[in-house]
């Protein structure tokens, strides 16, 4: 077990099995299906996204280094959330960027009953740390603990 301290974009606390990605995050390539063809699993349609390509994010504690791709990457979080078709969580290594904060923290602030909770500057310890499966639990105050 090791513990990493980040900053808290959007506060939660949640337990999930890791989903990892050591290259950005194309919100729009890889939530296309979930949003516009009702895939509840949110499986990734990003086929330059190795990590990811054909994997189910739903439920997921994706963790990155960023998000990548074109201007609509925070309504696409925010889309998948409203649909809960969103990660656990988004954990990123990277600071994160403007778009992806800005649909985390629409999402917290205008959706009742949904819950997907950001740390970023997680540091690239943890993106070397986490693997697939392991177990991530955020708590409160920022601390992600990896199992």
């Amino acid at each position: 077990m090791k513990e990493f301290h980040g900053r808290v974009i959007a506060p939660g606390c949640v337990s999930a099995p890791a989903l990892v990605s050591h290259g950005g995050l194309n919100t729009l390539a890889s939530f296309q299906k979930a949003l516009q063809f009702g895939d509840k699993k949110a499986t990734c349609g990003d086929q330059n996204n190795p990590d990811l390509y054909g994997k189910p994010m739903a439920g997921k504690a994706l963790c990155l280094p960023q998000t990548i791709g074109s201007t609509t990457g925070g309504l696409v979080l925010y889309c998948a959330c409203s649909m809960h078709r969103q990660p656990a969580c988004l954990l990123f290594s990277n600071p994160i960027d403007s778009l992806a904060a800005a649909g985390s923290v629409l999402a917290a602030v205008w959706l009742d009953n949904v819950s997907m909770p950001v740390i970023d500057c997680l540091g690239e310890e943890f993106l070397a740390y986490v693997k697939d499966g392991m177990t991530i639990t955020i708590q409160e105050n920022g601390v992600v603990r990896v199992d």
